[in-house]
């Protein structure tokens, strides 16, 4: 099963949001806080699996576009600074033995980010409506 997952915020850094795609249902979460964009990727990483472990799946595969999150959480590259309690986060709903796969794809295969992309226009768009 393909878990997809994206991130973002709205300025950069702003408010972050996130989106997990799984079996065609779009999660998204427009509190997840304040940040930038490459946090909310992690978040959204962190969220997905979490999903997938709710869930009680062995067999999945989390899809992403942010190639600098995957290749940290796949061990590939340093991950410094304040992400790197997120790769902990991250470790530790892994646990021992082999992570999950994870792959990277455009941004526009990438289902989570479009649905958050469509949801963060709309909030856009009502805020701008209500004012």
């Amino acid at each position: 099963m393909k878990i997809f997952f994206d991130g973002g915020c709205r300025p950069n850094p702003g408010a972050m949001a996130t989106a997990v795609v799984i079996g065609g249902a779009a999660l998204i979460d427009h509190n997840a806080g304040e940040g930038t964009a490459m946090e909310a990727e992690w978040l959204a990483l962190i969220a997905a699996l979490r999903l997938a472990k709710a869930r009680g799946l062995s067999d999945f595969i989390l899809v992403g576009d942010a190639l600098a999150v995957i290749e940290q959480a796949m061990g590939r590259v340093p991950c410094r600074g304040d992400h790197a309690r997120h790769l902990a986060t991250f470790r530790e709903l892994v646990g021992p033995g082999p992570g999950p796969r994870i792959r990277h794809v455009g941004r526009a295969q990438n289902l989570a980010g479009v649905a958050l992309e469509r949801a963060m226009t709309r909030a856009l768009e009502s805020a701008l409506i209500n004012r």
